[in-house]
């Protein structure tokens, strides 16, 4: 009676050859040179792909929206002077925006010379004061026309503080700055936009800016004939909507007394406002939040130039908030956004707006999730399987075509096959 060892041997299905019924072919070799290549450099293959991270992404619509957006951005202007230049953000009723300026929220402006060669240090300035219509331009014009403060006694006040501060200059040169009669108790104005801010604050005209001590080292447009100008900034936006724009200054000395004979009309200040508003630019960035991996900002490296100054530029950007989860179980939010642009040509006269760019933005309902993951060492493994046995698989049945085909030929020459 067969034991149970050689009943066992009738369900043997990987039977072995012995070896001196074995035949080695040059072939043969070469073809398990081949097959051991091919299974290390595809069992390499399935390592990487199942053990580094991998991202899948899920959309959904959130009910809620974020408590911020903030916004970084990099523009040149190679044809704007600073002095000409102002940004503002409005939201989408037309009303200014806050921008949250802070220590962790500037706007810096920084000279440029022809060649695009930076000028001097970079500076920060205030915000808003900008001019988006004829209507903004002329009220400006009107303004400066009129000549001084409405409030009775302000002149005065101006010189007491003017010269106190002339006398006590040495002495208090790290102190706080005077607001010349424009600011409350305890208010300090260390630059000359700090006191143009106050006085706008007051609704006081300001036309004795030579005699201001802030304002007397301020580079007007005259000075930067010829020049550009890089803006760069983070601030803080309104998740509601709304738009980032840099347009033509409040502030522009065209707008001033000594301008006022220059201009015979004021069509004439209105088409020289346009001539100096070249709204040809270069983004260099533009971003919504931090960065993550696999972000793509779409504006960044953006250059336009514009042959026809009399123009209006329009970004409109649709902001995805979107999480990222790493694989350590942190997050980061952050926002994608896709853009679409416009060139609105405006003409002097036509009151359809001032040259500028305009960035408009709208916060979408829809939310994005991408999760880093690992596929892990089971898929490794089963991958592994599935390689050295496809490839022996496969091997073995192009070794056996070859050596029949071989076999056959050498057969019919009527040479024994081995």
């Amino acid at each position: 009676m067969p034991s149970f060892s050689e009943k066992l041997k009738h369900f043997d299905t990987q039977s072995s050859v012995s070896n001196e019924f074995r035949v080695r072919t040059a072939q043969g070799a070469a073809f398990s040179v081949t097959t051991l290549i091919a299974i290390l450099y595809l069992i390499y293959t399935e390592l990487v792909y199942n053990l580094s991270a991998s991202v899948r992404d899920r959309v959904h619509v959130n009910a809620t929206s974020p408590a911020g957006l903030e916004l970084e951005f990099d523009v040149t202007f190679p044809s704007v002077p600073c002095a000409l230049l102002s940004v503002d953000a409005n939201d989408p009723t037309g009303q200014p925006q806050s921008m949250h300026i802070d220590r962790e929220h500037h706007v810096w402006k920084h000279r440029m010379d022809k060649s695009g060669r930076m000028i001097g240090k970079r500076g920060k300035f205030e915000l808003g004061n900008t001019l988006q219509s004829e209507t903004h331009l002329k009220d400006t014009l009107k303004e400066a026309g009129l000549g001084g403060p409405s409030e009775e006694g302000h002149d005065d006040h101006f010189q007491d503080e003017h010269d106190d501060h002339l006398h006590d200059d040495e002495a208090n040169e790290e102190a706080c700055g005077s607001c010349y009669g424009a600011g409350e108790e305890g208010d300090c104005c260390q630059t000359c936009d700090d006191v143009k801010r106050m006085y706008t604050l007051k609704g006081w005209g300001l036309n004795n800016m030579a005699e201001i001590e802030q304002c007397k080292h301020t580079v007007t447009s005259e000075d930067e004939k010829g020049e550009g100008c890089n803006v760069h900034g983070i601030v803080a936006l309104s998740t509601g909507g709304g738009n980032l724009h840099l347009a033509p200054s409040r502030d522009l000395e065209n707008a001033g007394k000594k301008q006022l004979d220059f201009f015979a009309s004021m069509q004439q200040l209105i088409e020289n406002t346009f001539e100096q508003f070249n709204v040809s630019h270069t983004i260099h960035t533009f971003r919504f939040g931090p960065d993550y991996p696999g972000v793509i900002h779409q504006l960044d490296g953006k250059v336009h130039n514009i042959e026809d100054a009399y123009g209006m530029y329009q970004y409109y950007i649709q902001v995805v908030p979107t999480l990222y989860r790493y694989l350590n179980g942190t997050q980061q939010q952050s926002y994608q956004y896709s853009v679409t642009e416009h060139m609105r040509h405006v003409n002097p006269g036509s009151g359809r707006g001032l040259p500028g760019l305009f960035f408009f933005y709208e916060v979408s309902a829809l939310h994005v999730e991408i999760e880093e993951y690992r596929r892990g060492w089971i898929h490794f493994f089963t991958g592994v399987c599935a390689v050295v046995g496809g490839v022996f698989t496969v091997m073995g049945v192009m070794d056996k075509i070859v050596f029949t085909k071989m076999n056959e030929k050498n057969h019919r020459g009527g040479v024994l096959a081995r």
